[in-house]
């Protein structure tokens, strides 16, 4: 089985998850040891699942048909669950698993040209102990940060439906009760930015309303976290210099910033 730092649903509805209590501080009094023994029981539950029927169709027809680069390659071809450090205190989350990045690397924001921005960022930050994510065996090791999607599962054109989405966000609620010393979220992307929104209502530390809008650097605080809008690393973004290095290191020093300056566990 895969540890937490290498990496059944349920329904929100109305502000609370189906079959998952609303954020409780003593589900999450357990020893680094107990969290990340907690964390690899549901990464083993998340990579089982097959919930979503197109998501697992599509999935798997990729992990197939393969990319003519990646041909002789196994794919994973399941979900990607999340990784990093169990005792983090910076989430980042992210939209979906890439069709042949974490889909045929098993890892989320491993083997595509998104990861290699993101982890090179986050490096920069000491985030990370080093700048690239390839394969689940690379080494890489992350230090007070975990990394999700909102999606589990590779989406056809990178497109979930809503109801997907809503299937699959009950896994993000149970990792951030497990997770109880995150105190920032950085969410990758508006897509992220509204799954995230809909995971803390369900944790009872809900958006200020109106729900400030997304944007790159905007701050958002809630009861519990900080959240801090990031353009999401896609080569779109990437590109056409809508995302720049400079960018992504600006809101990681942000994220390190507002991780020291709360206090933790609240």
């Amino acid at each position: 089985m895969r540890t937490a730092q290498d990496p059944s649903p349920g329904e929100i509805k109305g502000g609370s998850v189906r079959g998952v209590s609303p954020y409780d501080r003593r589900v999450t009094d357990q020893t680094p040891g107990q969290v990340g023994e907690s964390l690899a029981a549901l990464t083993a539950e998340i990579t089982a699942c097959r919930a979503c029927p197109r998501l697992v169709e599509w999935r798997e027809q990729v992990a197939v048909e393969k990319r003519a680069a990646f041909r002789d390659q196994e794919y994973w071809g399941r979900p990607a669950p999340g990784f990093g450090d169990p005792a983090a205190r910076v989430l980042v989350a992210g939209l979906a698993p890439a069709a042949h990045g974490a889909n045929r690397t098993g890892r989320v924001f491993t083997g595509d040209r998104s990861g290699d921005w993101l982890f090179a960022a986050m490096h920069r930050a000491g985030l990370a102990n080093q700048p690239t994510s390839v394969a689940v065996d690379d080494g890489l090791r992350l230090t007070d940060a975990y990394v999700v999607a909102a999606v589990r599962c590779a989406p056809p054109e990178n497109k979930p439906t809503t109801e997907e989405r809503d299937r699959c966000l009950p896994y993000l609620v149970r990792e951030l009760e497990l997770l109880a010393e995150v105190q920032v979220v950085v969410v990758l992307g508006n897509f992220a930015y509204d799954a995230v929104g809909r995971v803390l209502a369900a944790l009872g530390s809900p958006l200020p309303r109106p729900k400030p809008r997304f944007g790159h650097g905007v701050e958002v605080p809630t009861a519990r976290f900080t959240v801090l809008g990031c353009f999401h690393p896609s080569q779109q973004n990437t590109f056409t210099g809508k995302l720049t290095a400079p960018m992504l290191d600006d809101v990681f020093r942000r994220a390190r910033e507002l991780a020291d300056e709360l206090p933790s566990g609240r």
